[in-house]
């Protein structure tokens, strides 16, 4: 499958008011975040791998981590991702970008590659995603939009969740853009009882716990491997079982139009 032209950007900053310094907590000998780049560089269409981080002084130590894995980094505005990642899509003169959050250090490079060959085999598309509705466990989200649209939504969006989340301006409105989603292959649907992304203390508590077990077996354990373990470790699994089903979507529902009951993508607030 020919990348050229592909960008896949890890936006990552160390302000969290959930969970602060997330990015840079220890994993496995080295950071989260230094974790997670190498588990999207295993990916085969990721093309280029950019770090978005901001230009806030305090996410200098990003930047430094990126100099020392030769991460190619770009720093823009604190809290408007969708810029961030215009920025981003320009500085490499994207055609397709995939937008990969730094919540997500276990992101399975097989589910990178799943997603963007959907999107690349389907040049209809404006967008696509595993996420509406999703089926893989919390943590394991992947993204991708054409460059034509992420400048448009650039240029139009103005609502401020449009602006901190990066893409809901395209798949909140999908009687405009060609939208696609890629479920499971097995059908089965993981999204709200197995969690491992990374927003709260317990999370961090249930990643180490899974990444110290699958990692030194097999450096790029899947999707599957994360789930046959937290079935096989039910204590560890329930460490943050609170915030199972928990999005940022909650927040938004009076302002998004299809996260509704009833509508296409409520299944995704589930």
């Amino acid at each position: 499958m020919n990348t050229l032209g592909v960008v896949t950007v890890i936006q990552a900053r160390v302000g969290s008011s959930r969970l602060p310094g997330k990015v840079l907590l220890p994993l496995g000998g080295t950071t989260v975040l230094q974790r997670q780049i190498e588990r999207v560089r295993a990916a085969t269409r990721v093309g280029t791998v950019v770090v978005a981080t901001t230009t806030d002084r305090a996410d200098d130590p990003i930047v430094a981590l990126c100099e020392q894995t030769r991460t190619v980094c770009v720093r823009g505005h604190p809290t408007d991702l969708l810029a961030r990642h215009c920025l981003a899509a320009s500085t490499f003169d994207a055609r397709v970008v995939t937008k990969i959050p730094s919540d997500c250090p276990l992101i399975d490079p097989r589910v990178i590659d799943d997603v963007l060959a959907f999107f690349l085999e389907r040049p209809d598309l404006d967008y696509a995603s595993n996420l509406h509705p999703p089926t893989e466990p919390d943590g394991f989200d992947v993204e991708v939009f054409s460059r034509t649209a992420l400048d448009l939504a650039n240029r139009e969006a103005a609502q401020p969740h449009e602006r901190e989340h990066t893409t809901p301006f395209l798949w909140d409105q999908p009687d405009r853009f060609r939208l696609g989603n890629v479920r499971r292959a097995d059908g089965r649907d993981y999204a709200t009882s197995h969690r491992v992304v990374l927003d709260y203390a317990p999370d961090y508590d249930v990643i180490r716990a899974v990444f110290d077990a699958l990692h030194p077996a097999n450096p790029l354990f899947t999707v599957d491997d994360v789930i046959a373990w937290l079935d096989a470790h039910p204590a560890l699994a329930a460490l943050n079982h609170t915030y199972r089903g928990l999005s940022w979507y909650q927040n938004h529902l009076d302002a998004l139009r299809t996260l509704r009951p009833g509508a296409p993508f409520a299944a995704a607030t589930a």
